[in-house]
């Protein structure tokens, strides 16, 4: 192959070689952590039996990642964390001493991703968080480990342009004069490096999974790891280019048979599908929707882009006048039909991922889909200027001989109604004399084909990071759960009791206070509520909250809680004439 036919595969790797030297941002959270009980800051008067994590989508546990440290600096944990599908369990030891314990934990969301962090809670009395206060500090993602993976995930992405655009071309609008040694090689790159971003994209995952570095990889993470819907997934994706490299080779020497066809398009759905079910969509509110419309946003992606290479680095240079005539309107039609598949899909997958216009312009992940966006209006006004080029020099005139591109086939008889042979048939007969040549609009039409390539070449890069973004949704769920009411449930040995502070901003706050008993089986009989509000870092010594017993496991009670700060709410409850106890809550109240 010559080298200016190798130029746009360079460049796509070098592209993807550039990702390394971006800043890395913190690692993504995909899984949002919706409530703790106990409930981080506050001071419960009995250690409870478990600690209980909810996220906002299943997750799994992290071997040896998930800790809580006693304020002694022990191990207050048993060692035996669960998930249990939105829930992480952590059972804790009986007999602890008071003070202030700290949980870290390591999980991994449904899209693969891992999410870590930490908080702390005291039983008792407050004391000196235990290993200071970077909760989750020791389980964070390493920064190399994880722009590695943004450039595999890049170099899968070229891969599959490379694998899936000449394919295409090969089988239905290659010229058959012409050799398909070289764009064969192109098609055969890009199953290596689908191979090769598919492995290293495994082994990633690995310490992307436990939160070590690059090279601490461990034969039970190994394990893990391949265990899990993304490891099944990449091994297939191996699997399929492996197979899809061996049924080009018929087809690179024109020797490829229906059953060869069949088998690419069916290896090809299986392939394309491996991306949505490893990832965001397979995580979705809606997955069917987001899964399909990925699948069939990689496709049009594949399908234009690697045209667009074809288009460029071989048919404008090496098809003659003639034959491009019958190839590029065929070509235009179907990048054309590309580019709706690929607006459609990924407006449906940003109306599912981003939701909102606070999330599209409030979120990394929303200004990232802008920039893609904008990029791709770019590319699609190049587009629209080569297809005013192709349909101005390329259309065929509407004459007898030239309506029906298969009239330029080697058939004896070119009124022979068998004459319906690929588009590749038109080069087939040596005599076929070439029109007058356009250098000029062939120089055209290669330079606005370059230039789509290349900002295509950008695009993917914003692509590689969206995928190790955390989605709008999740953010702007997270973050609503943070600026809605307050919600908390503290237990003790005689009360289950859930606090609800409503709005949780300055000035007047509702709170509604539920009883129920320790293990939650029931109401829990309440003979008398006490409570009050203190704001101790601004120097506010508690006030009384007058409370109104609603139904006898039911009050609720009003108070003016300003300025903004952490409010501390203690609430005292008899539940008979000798048994009583006092639990405080730790309330942020926001401007």
């Amino acid at each position: 192959m010559t080298r200016r036919a190798w130029s746009i595969p360079l460049a796509t790797l070098f592209g993807a070689l550039l990702i390394l030297l971006l800043p890395a941002s913190p690692a993504g959270a995909h899984a949002i952590i919706e409530r703790t009980a106990p409930v981080a800051g506050t001071v419960v008067d009995q250690l409870p039996g478990e600690i209980t994590l909810t996220f906002s989508e299943p997750v799994r546990i992290v071997a040896d990642k998930i800790r809580v440290i006693a304020p002694d600096g022990s191990r207050a944990d048993t060692g035996k964390p669960a998930a249990r599908d939105t829930e992480l369990v952590i059972p804790l030891k009986s007999g602890g001493p008071k003070g202030t314990y700290l949980v870290s934990y390591r999980v991994i969301s449904a899209d693969s991703h891992p999410v870590s962090g930490g908080y702390s809670f005291s039983y008792g009395q407050v004391s000196a968080v235990p290993g200071g206060n970077d909760a989750g500090a020791d389980v964070k993602t390493d920064a190399v480990v994880k722009n590695a993976m943004s450039v595999a995930r890049f170099i899968g992405f070229a891969g599959l342009i490379l694998l899936v655009g000449p394919t295409l071309v090969l089988f239905a609008l290659w010229p058959r004069r012409l050799s398909a040694r070289d764009p064969g090689r192109v098609a055969l790159t890009g199953a290596g490096l689908l191979v090769f971003s598919a492995a290293l994209e495994l082994y990633l995952q690995i310490p992307y999974t436990s939160g070590t570095s690059l090279f601490d990889v461990s034969s039970t993470a190994a394990r893990e790891v391949l265990g899990t819907t993304f490891g099944a997934a990449h091994l297939i994706r191996i699997a399929v280019a492996i197979a899809v490299a061996v049924l080009l080779r018929p087809l690179i020497a024109g020797r490829a048979g229906k059953i060869d066809q069949t088998l690419l398009v069916i290896l090809g759905v299986v392939g394309l599908a491996t991306w949505p079910i490893s990832g965001h969509p397979s995580a979705s509110p809606v997955p069917t929707l987001t899964v399909v419309a990925d699948a069939a946003h990689l496709a049009a992606m594949a399908v234009w882009l690697g045209g667009l290479l074809m288009l460029f680095a071989f048919l404008l240079r090496r098809a003659d006048t003639r034959e491009l005539t019958a190839i590029v309107p065929v070509w235009s039609g179907w990048a054309l039909l590309a580019i709706t598949v690929l607006v459609l899909a990924g407006t449906a997958q940003a109306l599912v991922e981003i939701g909102t216009l606070d999330a599209l312009t409030g979120t990394t992940y929303g200004r990232l889909v802008m920039v893609k966006a904008g990029l791709l209006a770019v590319i699609l006004g190049v587009a629209a200027y080569s297809r005013s080029i192709t349909n101005r020099r390329f259309t065929p005139a509407p004459t007898p001989a030239a309506t029906d591109p298969s009239d330029f086939d080697d058939s004896d008889d070119p009124g022979d109604p068998d004459d319906s042979e690929d588009l590749a048939d038109l080069s087939d007969s040596e005599e076929v004399a070439d029109a007058p040549a356009e250098p000029a609009d062939r120089a055209r039409l290669r330079r606005a084909v370059l230039i789509e390539v290349l900002i295509a070449v950008v695009v993917l890069g914003f692509t590689s990071v969206l995928v190790q973004t955390s989605p709008a949704r999740s953010v702007a769920a997270g973050d609503n759960g943070a600026e809605g009411p307050f919600t908390t449930t503290v237990t003790t040995n005689l009360v289950k009791l859930e606090v609800d502070v409503s709005p949780g901003r300055v000035g007047p706050n509702t709170v509604h206070l539920y009883a129920l008993k320790p293990d939650g089986s029931g109401p829990q009989t309440v003979a008398e509520w006490k409570a009050t509000a203190a704001l101790p870092a601004k120097g506010i010594e508690p006030i009384v909250l007058p409370t109104l017993p609603i139904t006898p496991d039911h009050a609720t009670g009003s108070v003016t809680l300003t300025p903004a700060g952490t409010w501390e709410l203690k609430f005292t409850v008899r539940v008979d004439e000798l048994n009583q106890t006092t639990i405080a809550v730790q309330v942020p109240i926001r401007s």
